[in-house]
């Protein structure tokens, strides 16, 4: 429903041009992909995959209709209500993923025309999700709705990551109000884990667009996760070790951008930031290993019913080309592909009407935990990251490569791998 309505936005040509006619983006989500026998390492295919995750939540926000729209899906085991922030965690997370594919902007082909249309949408999306006046106006605020910090920080994540489309041309008016929205989940009171780098998100975009970030609460959470440190690449979630894909999730995405900021700012050493891309690296290169060589990964930890967004680790340090130099872009290209297709194209990862439902690999209700609800699944498109590489790039010119496991499964002799500090 939401495809075809797409359909009519975008110039049959630039559907071509991409591989996906018109019967493949039709594809029902119990027939998932016209595009089932293309290729799942190209650059189409994923774009397919991003924009079958966006349509539903873009086409209704755009036009003012989310929470008309859009299902509530929570595990009937749950008793907390999650109608009132499922709406920014859709959109925050949606865009967190989305943002640097679309921050390379339009161009005269037939992915830069297409991408036009998304750029625009986001940014009609963005105006009612922030506008009081709008029935789609989101909740950001309120110590009883604390989940409004994390999706604010994701959509705060997502500015950040594309500023010259999803920021920049905004109107006075819808920057006021995104300004105003992120300024006020200061009154939310982040628990002792992660959520320090929610806050500190949030505080980083507004330091960027150079509004009083607060450098306190900033560099308040880069201690704490500095003392978290639990050694070769990996974070405690908190004081104590979680075996779970917080570090993926969150942790060493957010603190790339955020120490980033702090050093172009002059606030924070180079020699810290070359730290935090060290071990993002590092961690990068477990992740890659952990892909076996049918394209799966441990399903160990909390939240795995954000599927293929346990892989942004992996999908951001290979976005900003700084995979370990062991590593081949390609292999990478390769092993995130499988597990994406994998994922995917599992029956009833969709509903009738292209909306996520939970689950890790299909539809798995009970899955879920309590905090989850349909908005919370969209954080799977983090997984697609590289998707801001132009498609010049190595990562997606590159000749197919088998990654570490397929590798050693197969008898290849390779180095040893080796921990670090």
């Amino acid at each position: 429903m939401y495809r075809r309505r797409f359909l009519s936005l975008v110039p049959p040509a630039a559907l071509m041009g991409l591989g996906l006619p018109a019967a493949a983006a039709q594809a029902t989500p119990e027939n998932p992909a016209g595009m089932q026998k293309k290729n799942a390492e190209s650059r189409k295919y994923w774009i397919y995959v991003l924009t079958k995750i966006a349509d539903p939540v873009l086409e209704s926000l755009s036009r003012g209709r989310l929470k008309i729209e859009m299902p509530v899906e929570v595990n009937p085991s749950s008793k907390f209500d999650r109608s009132k922030v499922t709406y920014l965690e859709a959109f925050g997370r949606l865009m967190a993923g989305m943002a640097p594919w679309l921050e390379l902007g339009p161009d005269p082909t037939a992915e830069g025309k297409l991408r036009a249309k998304y750029i625009l949408l986001a940014r009609k999306s963005l105006a009612h999700a922030v506008d009081p006046s709008s029935p789609d106006f989101m909740q950001f605020t309120s110590q009883k709705y604390e989940q409004a910090l994390v999706d604010a920080s994701f959509l705060a994540h997502a500015l950040i990551r594309a500023p010259k489309q999803l920021w920049e041309p905004l109107d006075e008016a819808t920057k006021t109000n995104v300004i105003n929205a992120l300024k006020s989940t200061r009154n939310i009171k982040p628990t002792y884990n992660n959520w320090l780098l929610f806050m500190a998100m949030i505080e980083t975009f507004l330091m960027r667009i150079g509004d009083d970030g607060d450098s306190v609460r900033i560099d308040y959470a880069i201690k704490k996760l500095e003392e978290w440190y639990k050694g070769d690449g990996i974070y405690g979630d908190g004081p104590k070790f979680h075996f779970d894909y917080y570090n993926s999730f969150v942790i060493h995405p957010m603190l790339i951008d955020i120490v980033k900021t702090m050093v172009d700012k002059g606030l924070e050493k180079q020699e810290m930031y070359q730290t935090i891309l060290e071990r993002a690296a590092r961690y990068a290169d477990i992740q890659e290993r952990s892909i076996s060589p049918e394209g799966t990964f441990p399903p160990v930890g909390r939240s795995l019913v954000y599927r293929f967004g346990a892989l942004q680790a992996l999908a951001q340090v290979a976005l900003m080309s700084k995979l370990p130099p062991a590593i081949n872009p390609a292999q990478v290209r390769g092993a995130m592909s499988l597990v994406i297709k994998r994922m995917i194209e599992a029956p009833g990862t969709f509903d009738k009407n292209g909306w996520l439902t939970i689950g890790f690999c299909g539809h798995q209700i009970d899955m879920g935990e309590y905090y989850m609800s349909t908005g919370s699944l969209y954080l799977c498109s983090v997984g697609l990251l590289p998707l801001g590489l132009p498609a010049s790039d190595v990562f997606w010119t590159g000749a197919p490569a088998d990654w570490t496991s397929k590798k050693l499964w197969n008898g290849v002799n390779m180095p040893a791998d080796h921990s670090i500090p």
